[in-house]
């Protein structure tokens, strides 16, 4: 290995979501500093979309892409698959295995027992901190997780929030920790300006009940513009509950004023709204929101997980989560002083463009791994 080059395996379930633009983002520029990276993800994440994903990252990840049976919950993989990453370590003569998300944490940690030498890194990204401690998984995941913490290097926490919730959850750590916050690319904070034909209202996320959606179009019923007509709503995004949605939707006579457009990318999506709306009831540091901000949109959000921390001197706007009522005198009031409205978002961007940087967090992430791989 060429003197201060790392060769790291990052290992997580599925590539869908903020986790995995995490660690692609993260691969890239590990790829890019020199040095050698691998994946490791679950054998079963093969749709059309993950495969194009897993495609684009292919020519940043040296040491190849690996497939292994890891199950939502529990299962036969939980068993084997710790055995075949830690080979798969030994074969590649892995320095560090950072694991994300449940899934990944007790894989690439598990897969230390045995003397492996490399050491091993987890960020929780949620996971198993959405697990309630009385519920017997919550139990299981949380027993796992203090074994587990005499073979975990150090933690990265994406959030104050994320790092304060596993202390209350899992207990404090006896391994190092860190806060690094997920970071965005410079061309990331270049505005979108709204399309002419652009409702007022834009939501960009999954369509699952924790996401909000439902209190979403229930505030959504009662919004007006300054001339007395009704607010419009897009919403990007597709999943489980977009059946239910689709119900509440025309139960509420709602079908001419919300357009549903399926998945799509990010940035293009907010420019068929000129106010983002992340009315989440749970969450850890959402990329969605940090995306948004940037772009210069509005923001309306709720106070949950690490969201005040990107709000920072505008966390004064947050509302509580599933509150209709809230969310809809939000929706009302940025219509109603669209100036006021659009001064907080500049203020806002630049307050994320600051602390919020992909190279920032790729270098602290970057300067964790040199510190618990040097020579002692």
């Amino acid at each position: 290995m060429t003197a201060g080059k790392l060769r790291i395996l990052q290992v997580m379930r599925a590539p869908v979501g903020g986790l995995f633009r995490h660690v692609a983002d993260l691969t890239r520029e590990l790829s890019g500093h020199g040095h050698s990276v691998g994946l490791v993800v679950d054998s079963l994440a093969n749709d059309a979309q993950t495969e194009s994903r897993l495609t684009e990252l292919a020519p940043h990840v040296a040491l190849g892409i690996h497939r292994f049976d890891m199950p939502r919950v529990l299962g036969r993989g939980d068993l084997i698959t710790p055995l075949a990453v830690r080979k798969l370590a030994k074969s590649l003569d892995i320095n560090v295995l950072h694991g994300h998300g449940a899934k990944g944490g007790f894989y690439a940690r598990l897969a230390r027992l045995g003397g492996s030498k490399a050491v091993a890194i987890y960020t929780p990204h949620g996971g198993v901190l959405h697990f309630d401690k009385s519920s017997a998984s919550g139990r299981v995941f949380h027993m796992l997780e203090r074994w587990l913490m005499g073979q975990t290097g150090a933690i990265v926490f994406e959030s104050a929030y994320a790092q304060a919730t596993y202390g209350g959850l899992i207990g404090a750590p006896t391994c190092p920790t860190r806060v690094i916050h997920n970071g965005l690319a410079a061309d990331e904070f270049v505005p979108v300006p709204a399309n002419a034909d652009a409702a007022d209202f834009v939501f960009v996320g999954e369509l699952r009940d924790l996401k909000g959606i439902h209190v979403l179009i229930e505030a959504l019923a009662g919004v007006r513009r300054a001339d007395g007509s009704p607010a419009t709503l897009v919403m990007a995004g597709d999943g489980s509950s977009r059946d239910a949605l689709v119900a509440q939707i025309n139960q509420l006579g709602l079908e001419a004023r919300v357009s549903l457009i399926g998945a799509q990318p990010a940035r293009p999506s907010f420019a068929r709204g000129r106010i983002a709306v992340v009315p989440s009831l749970a969450e850890s540091l959402p990329y969605i929101v940090l995306e948004a901000a940037a772009a210069q949109l509005p923001v309306i959000a709720t106070r949950v997980g690490g969201i005040p921390e990107i709000y920072g001197p505008t966390s004064s706007s947050l509302i509580a989560a599933n509150d209709a009522v809230a969310l809809q005198g939000a929706m009302q009031a940025a219509l109603d002083a669209p100036e006021a409205t659009r001064q907080e978002a500049v203020q806002r961007a630049a307050y994320i463009a600051e602390r919020f940087s992909l190279a920032r967090m790729a270098g602290d992430i970057e300067a964790l791994y040199a510190e618990l791989t040097a020579p002692a």
